[in-house]
């Protein structure tokens, strides 16, 4: 594995529940569907990282879970966000903004230093 699909998959691994719960803010949704709008957005994952962070979400009482009937094969697991899951997320984004705004912060400085040490070469 190369080291930035490595350097990715930690920082995705960091930030991940908070993505899922964004997801079901609006609206109960499937696990599948929940793979579906997660790799749309460039975040890729595979169902077996999906499901077990959900049922951890589940476990730990951030989301519910309801088996409901599909027009198209067998009922579904829907996942919804708790008052519980909606506070998680409201305190995760803001710790994550912030912390993402102090990296780029060092890497644009850091970047545009070594940029002008290059131009003066």
């Amino acid at each position: 594995m190369s080291t930035v699909v490595e350097r990715r998959s930690l920082i995705l691994r960091g930030v991940l529940d908070l993505c899922l719960l964004a997801l079901l803010e609006d609206r109960p949704v499937y696990g599948y569907e929940i793979s579906q709008r997660l790799a749309e957005q460039g975040l890729l994952m595979s169902g077996g990282s999906t499901y077990p962070l959900l049922a951890r979400l589940e476990k730990t009482g951030l989301v519910n879970t309801e088996m409901l009937r599909s027009d198209s094969g067998p009922p579904r697991k829907y996942y919804s966000m708790t008052t519980a899951g909606r506070e998680v997320l409201r305190d995760g984004a803001a710790e994550w903004s912030s912390i993402s705004r102090a990296v780029t912060g060092v890497l644009d400085t850091h970047l545009s230093a070594h940029s002008q040490e290059t131009n003066h070469e």
